[in-house]
């Protein structure tokens, strides 16, 4: 009866490799929307729109990231000129996201929002407010004074921070609807200087975190999602590019990848080997005995 127990085996073994496969594909495919302020979104890459070489690479550049959510500054932008940034949005149904870029104040920057909502229509606004212009880094006593009169005053407000755990959640007790701390300062492509703050942040916030500032390349984009964070902010990393469109590619698949590889749950890291195969059942060497005579 030994060869029938077998055959019984050998054929139960692809059905259950099947179901695994079959339960691997629906996992892949259940939705896992972005969600700020309870609107969904089907990407998790936030595309900037500074620094492109030409308002078509730019086009070409959005679509290839597959992002939904596009930043457009304010300070910059006539909203009242056609074949503009917002055109180029428009036209393939992305959201504006109006920011403060250029502020250096509370006060400039709830302006420049104001105005936004006035020609935009939207109550969202990605808050950034800096202390100068050589570090570009945010003016954290500034930067709480502006979020806390936005949000009093009904905006969605997405600010642009520091990697400080604590600030983070300063703002998201005055009502931000995200924390956006940056991984190194704007432009400069150095990545994520201090990931245990980023994990710090993560781990505590009840809204989405989402990396704003410092990727050079695909593999920050995917360290800040294996993180814990939401989503991932960026333009220079793309706009400057050597081949904008490709590294947008590579942006969208590295966002893809870090987020499922969180999910997944990473191993523990351990300061010595783990063999991979159990060491039970290993057959027993007769070292008297030569494995070939």
């Amino acid at each position: 009866m030994a060869p029938t127990t077998t055959t019984t085996a050998v054929a139960a073994a692809p059905d259950a490799t099947a179901a695994h496969r079959a339960a691997d594909r629906a996992s892949l495919a259940a939705p896992d929307p972005l969600t700020i302020a309870g609107t969904d979104f089907g990407s998790r890459l936030i595309m900037g729109t500074g620094g492109a070489p030409s308002l078509e690479i730019l086009e070409r550049s959005l679509l290839a990231s597959g992002t939904e959510l596009t930043t457009v500054a304010m300070r910059r932008l006539d909203p009242t000129v056609q074949g503009s940034v917002l055109s180029v949005l428009n036209r393939h149904g992305i959201r504006p996201l109006p920011n403060t870029a250029g502020c250096f104040t509370a006060g400039e920057a709830v302006l420049t929002a104001r105005l936004a909502r006035e020609a935009l229509g939207t109550d969202w606004v990605k808050l950034e407010v800096v202390a100068d212009e050589r570090t570009l880094l945010p003016d954290p006593i500034e930067l709480l004074d502006a979020a806390e009169i936005l949000v009093d005053d009904g905006f969605t407000v997405l600010p642009y921070t520091n990697d400080d755990p604590i600030l983070a959640r300063k703002l998201e007790d005055v009502g931000c609807a995200a924390i956006m701390p940056l991984g190194s300062p704007i432009g400069s492509g150095l990545g994520i200087r201090n990931p245990h703050n980023f994990q710090l942040i993560t781990e505590r916030a009840t809204v989405p975190v989402i990396l704003d500032a410092g990727a050079g390349t695909a593999s920050d984009a995917a360290l800040a999602m294996e993180l814990g964070c939401a989503a991932v902010m960026l333009a220079s990393a793309v706009t400057r590019a050597q081949e904008p469109e490709l590294m947008a590619g590579a942006m969208r698949h590295a966002v893809e990848a870090g987020r499922l590889a969180h999910r997944a749950g990473r191993i523990p890291r351990r300061h010595f080997a783990e063999a991979s195969s159990p060491a039970e059942g290993l057959a027993a060497l007769d070292p008297e005995r030569p494995a070939f005579g």
